[in-house]
């Protein structure tokens, strides 16, 4: 078994308790079943996806950013076709097309072969799926920079308040990173198990959900697999979810779809008052 990332600990065997929600009777195969994510646009912020890849099965658009201290803002965009760089993307696009097989992958690259970017191309790629009217971006990357705090904060609550749900992993190591500290997003950390929708409710943020996220089997670069283990990989599966909820129901908001997974979570029982 390999190390747990760090804000893993909460989801462990033993550490989980029951938490109170909404008393919505069925809301598993109310919120998933039967979905296949048809008509949701996905964004996956990442390191650039392999459209080619036999797990991915295509994207149906996207842009790279690329640095450029001529810019205007210190980076260029290209609309269009590009690859990964690493795999990391391609990853996390494969583990959404198996749960949510219809739904329409966007590949937003802003990591660099290093797998590494600066939180202006972060924000951007952010911004971009705004405009963009992504349904759902995944966001298995975040920002350790306290100068990026306030910008990612504001694009973030701009993604709230425009319907486009951020699904963002933490930091494999502790500490406070940006965006997925903000109340405004779906943080979500790795849990043990091999149920593709297991997904816990822990009462004691910053990191709210944990999913399935150790030893798992991911596409990579070359058309390849591994086995990886991080909050990155957990991430994509709760983007998924959402894709699946967002399929069947197009009308929820971001606040309703973070209700939704609280109440479909585990460990989620009928409040006291139901």
């Amino acid at each position: 078994m390999s190390i747990e990332p760090a804000w893993s600990g909460a989801f462990d065997r033993g550490a989980i308790h029951e938490v109170a929600a909404l008393p919505f009777a069925g809301v598993r195969e109310w919120a998933f079943g039967g979905s296949t994510g048809a008509g949701v646009r996905v964004a996956v912020i990442d390191s650039g996806v392999d459209a080619e890849h036999p797990r991915v099965g295509g994207v149906v658009g996207g842009v790279a950013f690329h640095l450029d201290a001529e810019a205007e803002y210190g980076y260029v965009e290209d609309e269009g076709p590009h690859g990964d760089l690493v795999g990391h993307g391609t990853a996390c696009a494969g583990i959404i097309r198996s749960i949510a097989p219809e739904a329409e992958i966007y590949s937003v690259r802003v990591l660099g072969a290093n797998l590494k970017g600066r939180g202006a191309l972060l924000h951007a790629g952010v911004e971009w799926s705004v405009e963009h009217d992504m349904h759902v971006a995944n966001l298995s990357l975040s920002s350790k920079a306290e100068a990026m705090f306030g910008p990612l904060h504001e694009v973030a609550d701009q993604a709230y308040f425009s319907g486009t749900v951020l699904v963002c992993a933490a930091n494999n190591l502790p500490g406070p990173t940006y965006p997925s500290q903000y109340a405004s997003v779906i943080s979500v950390a790795s849990r043990a198990g091999s149920d593709e929708l297991a997904l816990a409710y822990n009462p004691h943020p910053p990191v709210e959900f944990g999913a399935r996220g150790i030893d798992v089997d991911v596409a990579w670069a070359g058309h390849g697999s591994i086995t990886a283990t991080g909050n990155s990989f957990a991430a994509p599966h709760v983007t998924a979810m959402v894709a699946l909820m967002r399929s069947k129901h197009p009308w929820l908001t971001p606040l309703q779809v973070k209700a939704v997974l609280h109440a479909a979570s585990d460990n989620s029982v009928p409040g006291p008052d139901s």
